[in-house]
């Protein structure tokens, strides 16, 4: 038995319990579930826009030259 993979998992389970714990006290404090966090695209800063912004300039013109 691999102890210290059975240690790990348990206490990866000891932290879905914790989180549990928490969201039904929360649900206790205001009756509503509280909403997991937003996992969607991050936003780009301006330097990174005009970096992609350039990358696919040269990129489309490439493709026009081929056609």
């Amino acid at each position: 038995m691999n102890l210290e993979g059975a240690i790990r998992e348990l206490h990866q389970e000891l932290e879905r319990v914790k989180e549990r714990i928490a969201a039904l006290e929360e649900f206790e404090r205001t009756g509503r579930m509280p909403q997991p966090p937003h996992q969607g695209r991050k936003s780009m800063g301006d330097q990174e826009r005009k970096i992609v912004s350039e990358r696919m300039r040269k990129y489309w013109a490439g493709r026009r030259e081929k056609d």
